[in-house]
């Protein structure tokens, strides 16, 4: 899977979206929970603005120096026997796992839930190979199993289903005879990929955050999987954004404090897996090599932009469980595998204006992703950005470029707006009939679709303003 999802217009896409009542009502359920837990979360910690501007000043200082902190990761990797991969672009990174497959012969590959490698579109590559791959964290497993379905929750990827749905996925596919139970769906899988983590030849993981210093590699995790990916295959292979990065353990106490309250409204995950280096000669478990792949894939140019607080993601999803657009649209609406206000920003940036530029209209600039997101992105200023970008760039189309430069021209001069607006009045009076125009064009005709158009008297407000004085 890549990050793009789908070829269907967008609008099209929300079209069928808003059509899928479970959804919706999944989407708003989960919304509520998620965002109840992470203020409940936030208020028992205490001070939580003042964790939010450490988590933002933390993040910008690393950003900042990110060539040091890279340079320093990387030496203290290899001095604990790892290795170090710096792929530019996505090819580079997928060509160098590639290439460990080929070396080893591997035949069996599990992953952990990683965002930065279905970015890169991985899986592909591991099996083009010959090689089999099985996603072991539950919820990537239920959309792998379901004929690689695209995750709509950057968190939560099957959010999208019900009990029953992923009940009637395992009786086809892989033999389930048991009930909707949550915990007997669950304890099957847990079963049937048990012998995948024995027989493995390569575990793969993303990563939360890198500490510099130490050359540890952090996995923030609701489940047990990842701890056996990383200790039971005689090689791990973990993934990294250029940018997750913290100095030191100090550091990555808040980070790690400020994510998992906010993803699952918890001071903790169920686990947190700090991993350094392939196993020592006293050790039991864990892999006889270790690799580290940095991926850039475009985040070197972002850094270098006006986008570059996008960068200070720490991936928690606070921003999509409190968006009103996803709650309504829910997350395969955007066609990414970055879903919400992040996926609005951070796709087009990945990916291009040509495949995502309708993610930044997905938003009603309502802020309230600022209020909720623990590094403090200012999220719709982006998106704003990104509408301007746009319109230089001459990627929307014409007739808005051309109405927009029209408003801007009768906007700029008092006399001509106040004599637009009377007019405009006086002539919506006599078109609007039952809350519809006679003739729909543009950007018009899609906002009527929705709703009715009220009946107008001919007066503007202005004009009543005018009065009053």
């Amino acid at each position: 899977m890549s990050m793009k999802t789908s070829n269907v217009k967008f609008k099209d896409r929300i079209k069928v979206q808003m059509k899928d009542d479970f959804m919706r009502k999944s989407v708003a359920n989960a919304q509520t929970r998620m965002y109840a837990n992470r203020q409940k979360a936030a208020d028992k910690l205490g001070n939580w603005e003042e964790w939010r501007e450490m988590g933002m000043d933390i993040r910008n200082h690393v950003l900042e120096n990110l060539d040091y902190y890279l340079h320093q990761l990387s030496e203290s990797v290899e001095k604990n026997g790892g290795q170090v991969f710096f792929a530019h672009t996505a090819e580079e990174a997928t060509s160098y796992v590639e290439s460990i497959i080929q070396a080893k012969n591997a035949k069996k590959v599990v992953k952990s839930k990683s965002m930065v490698t279905e970015e890169i579109n991985l899986n592909h590559v591991i099996e083009r190979n010959g090689c089999e791959v099985v996603e072991t964290d539950l919820g990537e497993y239920i959309l792998q199993v379901d004929d690689c379905d695209p995750p709509s929750h950057i968190v939560v990827p099957a959010l999208h289903k019900n009990r029953y749905q992923i009940r009637d996925i395992f009786q086809e596919k892989i033999g389930y005879q048991g009930s909707e139970d949550p915990e007997e769906l669950t304890r099957y899988v847990r079963d049937y990929i048990r012998h995948d983590f024995l027989e493995a030849d390569i575990g793969i993981t993303g990563c939360n955050f890198a500490v510099a210093d130490s050359g540890t590699v952090t996995l923030v995790t609701n489940e047990g999987n990842a701890r056996l990916a990383t200790s039971l295959p005689k090689t791990h292979i973990a993934v990294m954004g250029m940018e997750r990065i913290v100095p030191t353990f100090e550091e990555l106490d808040i980070v790690i404090s400020l994510l998992c309250r906010s993803a699952v409204g918890l001071p903790l995950t169920g686990y947190v897996t700090a991993l350094t280096g392939p196993r020592e000669d006293d050790q039991t478990d864990g892999p006889e090599e270790f690799h580290l792949v940095i991926v850039d894939n475009g985040r070197s140019d972002i850094l270098g932009s006006e986008f570059r607080d996008i960068l200070r993601c720490v991936r928690c999803a606070a921003c999509v469980n409190t968006c009103p657009a996803y709650r309504h649209i829910g997350g395969q609406s955007y066609g990414s595998i970055y879903s919400g206000p992040i996926g609005a920003v951070l796709s087009p940036l990945l990916g291009g204006y040509d495949d995502f530029k309708d993610l930044p209209y997905a938003c009603s600039l309502c802020k309230a992703c600022h209020d909720v997101c623990p590094v403090k992105i200012p999220l719709s200023d982006l998106l704003l950005k990104h509408r301007q970008k746009m319109g230089e760039q001459k990627v929307t189309p014409l007739g808005e470029r051309a109405s927009v430069g029209v408003f801007n021209f009768i906007n700029a001069r008092p006399i001509l707006w106040d004599t637009t607006v009377r007019v405009g009045a006086t002539m919506a009076s006599g078109l609007i009939r039952n809350g519809k125009l006679p003739v729909n064009m543009g950007a018009i005709s899609e906002w009527t679709e929705a709703r009715d158009l009220p009946t107008p008297d001919g007066q503007s407000f202005r004009s009543w303003f005018k009065k009053r004085k």
